[in-house]
């Protein structure tokens, strides 16, 4: 195997690469990429067996076939050289080795034979639809904060995708959960997602998918068994293994008669919650809210810091409420509003809270209250 790449990119198929790689692995070969050249492509695989992923680019290639490397010292070592470099890589399977020069670096790598390598491979995917990458960022950013990172529940330990209809109308709905809080985001069913079975997609392959598409434009083909998922666009491929788990009822958490309404200024009310709970301690992160008439007093307390208030002009239709929230929770929903005022809908001090943007009726927020 022989070809010669540009540095840029080489280190952009390397870091999405190595980014799946895990960095302690007790099996030697998933610690490696797997580099392939064919009709004047290099193409880049690696995984941990739940995730995999395969990317392609243009290369010169004289010769050629197929090795592994260590994932991420082969990404440092593109990381480091100097911008613009050409790189030449060649390797023969019988040496077990890889060379790689750039100007007058050369380095050579250990590799291990490609038979070694697992396939990566989704087997049938039986519903098959496209999403934009602007709304499929839209539905990972409104929610995946949400997340739960508590292993015992691991059926939260990502986002629930699946399909509903509401007055009729079919939509997919994205929802995360870690039991303190809820986000659930909602765009029109995409065509070839109707019947789609609801799977949860682990916060390992939402945060890869994310990071991939960050600056893609174009859409996004998505690609569903019961057991795994797929997403295709540009020149590649990331598969995942889904959580095999129950998600829970989460409607039945979402309250339906919370008529106290309190309108507010998003930014704000965001900025006023982030100087308050600098005072908040670091366990807690408790921030009061007492509503009155116009007046929504924000405070917060702590026998090490001291204490802190601020004061917010809202819009309020009930009776004075003294109420409490984690304040990080707080700010990670008030991040995902867009609009200029967001609302909440409560119905007392220890209840959950619903808020929502009030331009954007697609996301809504449950939040439960705590004891402050």
């Amino acid at each position: 195997m022989k070809l010669t790449i540009e540095r840029g990119a080489l280190l952009k198929s390397l870091a999405h690469a190595q980014s799946v790689v895990e960095r302690r692995n007790t099996i030697p070969i998933l610690a490696n990429v797997m580099l392939r050249v064919e009709d004047g492509r290099l193409s880049f695989a690696a995984t941990d067996m739940d995730i995999g992923i395969i990317e392609s680019v243009a290369s010169e290639s004289t010769a050629p076939g197929a090795t592994t490397a260590p994932a991420h010292t082969l990404y440092e070592i593109a990381r480091k050289l100097p911008e613009g470099a050409q790189v030449h890589i060649e390797a023969s399977g019988g040496n077990g080795q890889l060379k790689l020069r750039s100007g007058r670096s050369t380095f050579t790598l250990s590799s291990l034979p490609t038979e070694e390598f697992p396939v990566i491979s989704g087997g049938e995917m039986p519903y098959e639809f496209r999403l934009p990458a602007r709304e499929l960022r839209s539905l990972i950013d409104r929610t995946r904060f949400a997340i739960s990172t508590e292993e015992t529940r691991y059926y939260l330990n990502g986002i629930y995708l699946h399909s509903t209809e509401v007055s009729d109308v079919p939509l997919l709905r994205s929802v995360a959960t870690d039991g303190h809080r809820l986000a659930r985001v909602e765009i029109p069913l995409p065509e070839g997602a109707a019947g789609m079975p609801g799977v949860i997609v682990p916060r390992k392959a939402v945060n890869e998918v994310r990071k991939l598409i960050d600056e893609v434009n174009d859409e996004v083909a998505i690609g569903l068994s019961e057991t795994k998922i797929s997403f295709r666009f540009n020149d590649v491929i990331l598969i995942s293994k889904l959580i095999d788990g129950t998600f829970p009822d989460y409607e039945r958490v979402i309250p339906s008669s919370n008529e106290k309404l309190l309108e507010f200024d998003r930014r704000e009310f965001q900025a006023a919650v982030d100087r308050v709970s600098t005072i908040s301690s670091e366990k807690s992160r408790a921030v009061k809210l007492a509503i009155n008439g116009r007046t929504l007093t924000l405070s917060a307390s702590s026998a090490e810091n001291g204490t802190a208030t601020e004061e917010v002009e809202v819009s309020y239709n009930a009776d004075p409420l003294e109420i409490g929230f984690n304040s990080r929770y707080l700010l990670d929903i008030a991040q995902q509003i867009e609009g200029d005022v967001a609302e909440m809908a409560l119905a007392d001090a220890a209840s959950p809270t619903i808020i929502r943007d009030q331009s954007d009726t697609s996301a809504l927020y449950v939040l439960m209250p705590m004891r402050v």
